[in-house]
């Protein structure tokens, strides 16, 4: 009897044993989609949210991700616009035909020729729904798409428009999608498919979990050193540093609201440990604060207010304390390297004194408490940033200590990235931590996007010559005239720089923490992509 028991329990032991071997076979096999320490030619990178609907004709997915899935006619790198899927193109003599001559040996990911047809109907499709991409300029500027040839594209306009090629260039919405993904012959009411021509392709997506991108062997360009590239998404802070030290991850990047997922003490210590590296490009972008000018009923409609708050900003110690040198401060809302902004302004520095006297002779009192008053209300304000970048939180945190300090009441309030852009767009906001376009993209990205509602429209029509300024760009965006175009930046720029509706902090760009043995990083002229294709582990 003993012995029969024994052989049960050994049968049970034996059954348990296989069913755990089997759990944990399956468990390991889950991880092998997400951990960064299974292959030398895999990245896996963490983010704080998913990658959205990869749609390049709208705005939702993460841009990082859809810059190395779908490309563009042109690039704009640091010596100009380059060829891209156009090997070249010429441009009328009245401006307003472009002819692009394509690549005739690129094909979609799902072996869809690229051609002039394709071409056309990805334009056409954008411009279907052209009033969602109000922001960039060439969406109205755009008569007709002609097919000449198989290979030979022309695009029509309506007037001259000098940014014609940036615009382009930008990671969406001129960006190419298989036709064959289109419904109901257009994208805007979304797609059945994310095939595109770029150096990856997009191969799974568990929502809020991971998305993965595999090498494209038929590349164009050459298939890709890195043959896998995992996002995922984690928590920011503690939880993704931590993630880096067991290896789950091993890349990390600056992302496309310019937040990092883990602080500067911590990248230190990555480095420290001996198993990363990190990289920092050249400054690409101004992070600022742009103020809502048209809230009436706000103390920011108040160009007093406003200026006071400038000189209340104590940058020097933004960039050095909080941010460890790795931004610089900001004088401008454009950096002098940025074409056609190296123009002189008025300096405003950290004075906490000058920022006190111009709110009491602007009528701000004080009455004994922490906050002034003004006609029997308090001089508080709300200010928005991102929850998930810790830089960002710190910076809020330390400016509503800065702002006590001249009777502001800063009441510092943190959201995911969507409510900020929700709030930019209705203006439902009195001030919010955000940033210029960057490198590529400006000056014409940025300062069109002074007369878009979708983006900065709310801080420059509370301006006292806001009809003035939307002329001046207006014709900016027109003019052959680089005599004439130099003025007119300086004019526009001295405006909004005069009314400190966007307050400048630091000029920055991205930052990369990634193994020690990936070789071969680069950057692009833009913050919101990476050159992945081209790196490589020694």
């Amino acid at each position: 009897m003993l012995n029969k028991k024994c052989k049960l329990v050994g049968l049970i032991f034996l059954v348990i044993s296989i069913l755990v071997a089997c759990s944990a076979q399956n468990s390991n096999s889950k991880k092998k989609d997400v951990d960064a320490s299974n292959s030398e030619n895999e990245l896996v990178y963490a983010m704080t949210k998913d990658v959205g609907d990869m749609n390049p004709h709208l705005y939702t997915g993460y841009m990082a991700a859809q810059g190395i899935v779908f490309e563009t006619l042109v690039e704009n790198t640091a010596d100009g616009i380059k060829p891209s899927l156009a090997k070249s193109w010429s441009i009328s003599e009245d401006g307003k035909i472009y002819t692009f001559h394509l690549r005739d040996d690129v094909n979609f990911h799902d072996g869809e020729p690229f051609n002039a047809n394709a071409v056309k109907k990805n334009i056409d499709a954008v411009q279907e729904n052209a009033e969602v991409h109000s922001w960039i300029k060439l969406s109205q500027k755009i008569v007709e798409t002609k097919v000449v040839d198989e290979y030979t594209i022309e695009l029509v306009l309506s007037e001259t428009y000098s940014p014609t090629l940036a615009e382009l260039s930008t990671t969406r919405p001129y960006a190419f999608l298989s036709p064959k993904d289109f419904k109901d012959g257009g994208t805007k009411a979304g797609i059945s498919g994310y095939h595109g021509t770029g150096p990856y392709i997009f191969s799974k997506h568990k929502k809020d979990e991971y998305a993965t991108f595999e090498a494209n062997e038929d590349y164009w360009e050459g298939a890709p050193n890195i043959k896998k590239i995992t996002a995922k998404v984690l928590p920011s802070g503690e939880t993704t540093f931590l993630a880096l030290k067991k290896g789950e991850v091993n890349f990390l990047f600056t992302d496309d609201r310019g937040a990092n997922s883990i602080d500067y003490e911590s990248m230190d210590a990555l480095v420290d440990s001996g198993d990363y590296q990190v990289v920092r490009s050249n400054p690409m972008d101004t992070k600022l604060i742009a103020v809502n000018s048209s809230k009436k009923d706000s103390p920011v409609s108040e160009k007093a207010v406003r200026e006071s708050i400038w000189y209340a900003v104590d940058r020097e110690t933004i960039s050095a304390k909080i941010l460890n040198g790795t931004e610089k401060p900001a004088d401008a809302l454009l950096s002098k390297n940025i074409p056609y902004a190296d123009i002189d302004l008025r300096k405003r520095g950290y004075d906490i004194q000058k920022a006190k006297e111009i709110l009491e002779k602007a009528g701000w009192e004080e009455d004994g408490s922490e906050t002034r008053v003004k006609d029997g209300k308090k001089l508080s304000i709300e200010f928005y940033f991102d929850s998930n970048s810790p830089a960002q939180k710190s910076q809020a945190e330390f400016l509503q200590a800065s702002m006590k300090k001249i009777g502001v009441e800063l009441k510092i309030i943190g959201e995911d990235s969507t409510s900020i852009a929700d709030r930019r767009k209705s203006g439902n906001y009195e001030l919010l931590y955000t940033r210029t376009w960057g490198l590529a993209y400006d000056p014409e990205s940025t300062i069109s996007a002074f007369t878009d509602k979708s983006y900065n429209l709310h801080s420059t029509k509370g301006m006292e010559k806001a009809d003035e300024l939307y002329q001046k760009i207006d014709e900016v965006m027109v003019t052959t005239d680089e005599d004439r175009r130099q003025s007119l930046y300086e004019d526009i720029l001295t405006m909004v720089h005069e009314e400190a509706v966007f307050i400048p902090i630091t000029y920055g760009g991205m930052t990369v923490v990634v193994p020690k043995g990936l070789e071969k990083i680069s950057f692009k002229q833009t913050q919101y992509e990476l050159p992945f294709e081209k790196m490589e582990f020694k």
